[in-house]
C-alpha cells in the first residue's frame, strides 16, 4: 500500500513537472518579458508571482528563482516581497485544479486520452511541441491523483488511535495536524504535492476538513525550506529574500492558527459541504483564502517588513571582498525554471560586457599619460580583470549548459548557443585589452614612445571602438532591430576605414625615417584595437539572430 501511494505521488509530481515544463516552453519568452515589466510596483510584483507560479506549478521553484534573481541584482528586495506574496497565491491553483476536476469527474477516462494526445503532439515536428508536453503532463497529473485515491485505504477513526493523544478537536489537535503538514511538505519538497495528499485523505474521509485545513497551514511553513537552502552562500540581499519567504509564511500561519475557527467558519460560509468533492473544494478555498488574507495583511507594510528583514539579516562585512567571481545557483532550480533562468544568464552577460567596457576605458585614459608607473599599474589592474572574466566565462558556460539540459523551447535552445558565442567573444575581448596593456608597457620600457601626431590620430579611432562597445553593452540580452543591425555595420565599416588610414600613417612615417620598431608597434596597436571592433560586430550579429 505504501509503495502504491509513493508511486501515485511520484506520478503526480512528474505530471506536474511535465505540465509546467510544457507551459514554460510555450510561454517562455512571454514569461521573461513578464518578469521584466511587471515588477514596477508591489501590485504588479504580486501579479507576476501569481502568474509565474500558476504556470510552473511550484511556489518553491518560484521563490528559489526569486532568491537567485535578487542575488543577481535582477530584482530588489521590495520587488521580491511582492513576487513571493503572489507566488503563495499562485500555488493554490493546483489545489483548485485537483479539487474541481480530480474528484468531480471520472478522471481515468480523461487522463489516458490526454496522455495519448499530448504524446502525439510532442512527437510530431511543429513549433508548439510544448503544448503537447503540457497536455501529457495534465493527463499524468490526474492519473496520479486517480491512483492516489485508489491507493488510500478506507480508514475508520478507530484506526487513528495515535492521534487521540492530541484530542479529537481543539488547539492541540490543530497544532498536531499543522506539524504533520509541515513534515510531509519538507519530505516531498512540494506544497502542491502535500496539498494533493491532504485533498485525497479528506476525500476518502480519513481526515476531516479542520484537520486538512491545519495541514495546509503547516505545508505553507514547510515549503520555505527550499528558499532557505537556495540562499546558502549567496549575498546578503538574497538571504534577506529567503527570510522574507520564511517570515511571510510563518507569521501568516501563526496568525491563521490564532484565528483558526473564524477562518474555518468563513470558508464554510463561502463553500458549504462536508463530504466528498465538497470538502476538497472547501480545502482549496481555505488554501486560497488564507494566502489572499495573508497578502492583504502584509501589503500595507512592505517597507517596514523589508526594514525588519534587513535588521534580522545583517550585512556581512567580509562578503566577497576578494577579486573572485561568485555565481551561486542550484541545478534543481534551473531544471524547474529553465526558461526563466535564462534571464539571470543575460543579466550576468551584461555585467561581463560592462567589465570589458571598463577595461577599454582604462586603456584609452592611460594613453594620455604613458610612463613606467602608470603602465605597471594598468597591466596589474587589467590582469586581475582578465582573470575575473575567465572565471565568469567558466561559470556562465556551466550555467547555460545546465539551462540547456532543462526543457527549453527550440527558440531558447538556439538563444543559448548564441549566448555561449557572445560569452566567448567577450572573454576574448578582455584578453585583447590585457594584450594591449602589455604592448603599452613594452613601448614605455623600450622607450618606443608614440609621437603626438600619431596619438591625435589614434584618439578618434579609439572613440569609434568605445562607441561600438557601449552600443553592445546597452543592447546585450535582446534582439537587434534592422536599424540597429545597420548601425552596427556602419560603425564596423568606419573602424575599418580608420584602421587603414592609421596603417598608412605608420608606413609613411617609416618611409620618412622614423624609428621602425616604434612605428611597427603603433601599427600592431591599431590592429589589436580594430580586433575589438571585430568582436563587437560578431556580438552584434549574434544579437541580430537572437529570438525575441
Amino acid at each position: 500500500m505504501l509503495l502504491r501511494i509513493a508511486g501515485s505521488l511520484g506520478l503526480f509530481l512528474y505530471g506536474m513537472k511535465v505540465m509546467g515544463d510544457g507551459i514554460q516552453q510555450g510561454a517562455g519568452e512571454r514569461l521573461q518579458r513578464t518578469l521584466g515589466f511587471m515588477t514596477a510596483n508591489r501590485f504588479s510584483a504580486i501579479t507576476t508571482g501569481f502568474a509565474v507560479t500558476a504556470i510552473i506549478q511550484s511556489s518553491s521553484a518560484t521563490t528559489v528563482m526569486v532568491v537567485s534573481f535578487v542575488n543577481a541584482g535582477l530584482l530588489t528586495l521590495k520587488q521580491a516581497i511582492g513576487v513571493i506574496m503572489g507566488a503563495n497565491i499562485g500555488t493554490t491553483v493546483t489545489a483548485w485544479i485537483v479539487s474541481l476536476i480530480g474528484f468531480s469527474l471520472n478522471i481515468s477516462t480523461l487522463a489516458l486520452p490526454a496522455i495519448g494526445i499530448g504524446f502525439v503532439m510532442r512527437t510530431i515536428k511543429w513549433k508548439h511541441q510544448g503544448v503537447g508536453d503540457a497536455v501529457m503532463g495534465f493527463g499524468l497529473l490526474f492519473l496520479g491523483i486517480d491512483f492516489l485515491t485508489r491507493s488510500m485505504p478506507a480508514i475508520s477513526p478507530d484506526n487513528l488511535e495515535f492521534l487521540r493523544a492530541f484530542g479529537s478537536s481543539g488547539f492541540p489537535h490543530i497544532l498536531a495536524f499543522a506539524g504533520i503538514g509541515l513534515v510531509i511538505t519538507v519530505i516531498v519538497h512540494s506544497s502542491s504535492a502535500a496539498t494533493a495528499i491532504m485533498l485525497t485523505m479528506a476525500f476518502r474521509d480519513i481526515i476531516d476538513f479542520n484537520s486538512a485545513a491545519a495541514m495546509v497551514l503547516g505545508a505553507n511553513i514547510g515549503t520555505t525550506i527550499d528558499a532557505l537552502l537556495a540562499s546558502i552562500g549567496t549575498k546578503t540581499v538574497a538571504r534577506r529574500a529567503a527570510m522574507v519567504h520564511v517570515l511571510f509564511n510563518v507569521i501568516g500561519a501563526l496568525v491563521a492558527l490564532l484565528f483558526f475557527n473564524h477562518l474555518v467558519a468563513l470558508v464554510r460560509l463561502i463553500t458549504p459541504g462536508e463530504r466528498g468533492a465538497s470538502v476538497t473544494t472547501q480545502i482549496a478555498m481555505f488554501h486560497t483564502t488564507f494566502n489572499v488574507l495573508n497578502t492583504i495583511m502584509f501589503l500595507p507594510f512592505v517597507k517596514p517588513f523589508a526594514a525588519l528583514v534587513a535588521f534580522l539579516v545583517k550585512n556581512d562585512d567580509k562578503e566577497k571582498t576578494e577579486n573572485v567571481y561568485h555565481f551561486s545557483y542550484l541545478s534543481s532550480t534551473i531544471r524547474d525554471t529553465p526558461e526563466l533562468s535564462l534571464l539571470r544568464a543575460k543579466n550576468e552577460i551584461r555585467g561581463m560586457a560592462a567589465l570589458v567596457f571598463s577595461m577599454y576605458q582604462k586603456l584609452r585614459d592611460s594613453l594620455q599619460n604613458l610612463n613606467s608607473e602608470s603602465t605597471d599599474a594598468l597591466v596589474a589592474e587589467l590582469r586581475e580583470k582578465e582573470e575575473y572574466a575567465d572565471q565568469m566565462r567558466e561559470s556562465l558556460t556551466s550555467y547555460l549548459m545546465e539551462c540547456a539540459r532543462g526543457q527549453l523551447s527550440r527558440r531558447s535552445e538556439y538563444n543559448v548557443s548564441l549566448l555561449l558565442r557572445i560569452i566567448a567573444d567577450l572573454e576574448d575581448m578582455t584578453d585583447s585589452c590585457y594584450g594591449v596593456s602589455l604592448l603599452l608597457e613594452r613601448s614605455v620600457r623600450k622607450n618606443q614612445v608614440f609621437k603626438r601626431k600619431e596619438m591625435e590620430a589614434l584618439d578618434p579611432y579609439m572613440g569609434l571602438v568605445e562607441e561600438f562597445l557601449n552600443f553592445v553593452k546597452e543592447q546585450l540580452g535582446g534582439k537587434l532591430t534592422r536599424e540597429q543591425t545597420m548601425y552596427a555595420k556602419g560603425i564596423e565599416e568606419n573602424i575599418d576605414l580608420s584602421r587603414n588610414k592609421l596603417r598608412k600613417l605608420g608606413r609613411k612615417r617609416i618611409e620618412e625615417g622614423e624609428d621602425v620598431k616604434t612605428e611597427l608597434l603603433f601599427i600592431d596597436l591599431v590592429r589589436r584595437i580594430e580586433k575589438l571592433g571585430d568582436y563587437c560586430y560578431s556580438i552584434s550579429n549574434s544579437m541580430g539572430y537572437m529570438n525575441a
